[in-house]
């Protein structure tokens, strides 16, 4: 299982380091965290009402191949520190995550 990542009863929850306003987007690498490593995930849009939430949300679904409804921000609204659910299979969630990290 990835540093990021701990299996929760509906999937897993993901800690995240968001940067917003990216020249590209990308879901990949460790960055540093209070809590320990986080999954660094760039989106080309401001954190302003809520869209860089719901970029970030909708990027992660579609490279762990999830509906974008499987995808649940938990905490971290208006941090960069974010943790989101991923509901489904954690075996197979955790083999993609794999890839990204």
């Amino acid at each position: 299982m990835p540093p990021f990542a701990r299996p929760d009863a509906r999937g897993l929850q993901l800690r995240l380091k968001v940067q917003p306003r990216a020249k590209r987007e990308s879901v990949g690498g460790l960055a540093p965290g209070v809590e320990g490593p986080r999954l660094r995930v760039a989106v080309n849009v401001a954190p302003e009402d809520g869209k860089a939430n719901k970029a970030v949300t909708a990027l992660l679904a579609r490279h762990l191949h999830v509906p974008p409804a499987a995808v649940t921000l938990l905490h971290g609204a208006t941090s960069r520190e974010k943790t989101v659910l991923v509901e489904g299979d954690p075996a197979s969630l955790t083999e993609r995550l794999a890839a990204l990290a």
